[in-house]
């Protein structure tokens, strides 16, 4: 069987992962949350005192921390010690914090490492800062995903607002700056479109839209209604 792989990439609140859990629903693939595993690294760390911008610390804690990631229906689960972390890893505490685990290069490696076996047993939607210019490089196809900064946030405000989380749509655009410019600057596989990727903004389009402009990317040597193909 010949896997197939989508690499997704793009910044904070460009849509990636809703988008990319649409894909792999439509095509029957798994979808990979790159993401969540920053995200269950910071968790740790802030969880034991540890600041995520502490390179020395977070290193010497590593090898503590052991992620799983388990599917049900296609949908990922990740498991902090074996502890299913997949809801409480989603605030905003821990979406900076990710960013922050995210610059330091042993985190990475370990991370990498995880996200390139996935990729190696199963056609994947892979979704992240650095999918398409270092984890796959050879992904089938490479899709950027943008959107203005103003977009973003009002997504996210909307987002956190509808859970009845009380927010600052001004103060989540600050958020959003600083991540773009974490992602962007930091020395180890800062974000960056790949140079046989293909820019998507989606500013002002429905999901729908970008889900079926991506789909329509897809080679057409890949039947993607054939099961023995992806």
């Amino acid at each position: 069987m010949k896997y197939f792989s989508i690499a997704i990439d793009g910044p904070a609140g460009a849509g990636k992962s809703t988008i990319a859990k649409m894909i792999a629903k439509k095509l029957n693939i798994i979808y990979v949350d790159t993401g969540a595993m920053y995200r269950t690294v910071a968790l740790y760390c802030i969880k034991h005192g540890i600041q995520c911008t502490d390179k020395d610390n977070v290193e010497k804690i590593l090898n503590q921390i052991e992620i799983k990631i388990l599917y049900k229906d296609h949908t990922q689960r990740i498991f902090l010690n074996d502890e299913d972390v997949s809801d409480i890893i989603r605030t905003q505490e821990i979406s900076q914090g990710a960013s922050d685990v995210a610059t330091i290069q042993a985190v990475r490696v370990k991370m990498v490492e995880l996200q390139r076996n996935l990729a190696k047993s199963a056609s994947v939607v892979m979704d992240g800062r650095d999918i398409g210019t270092y984890v796959l490089p050879n992904a089938d196809l490479k899709i950027f995903l943008t959107a203005s900064v103003e977009e973003r946030a009002s997504r996210r405000y909307k987002e956190l607002t509808q859970k009845g989380i009380e927010c600052s749509l001004s103060k989540i655009k600050e958020e959003i700056e600083a991540r773009d410019k974490n992602d962007t600057c930091r020395e180890c596989s800062p974000l960056r479109k790949a140079e046989d990727a293909v820019e998507v903004d989606t500013t002002g389009k429905t999901i729908q839209e970008v889900v079926d402009q991506i789909i329509s990317l897809i080679p057409k040597q890949y039947d993607i209604n054939n099961d023995d193909t992806i």
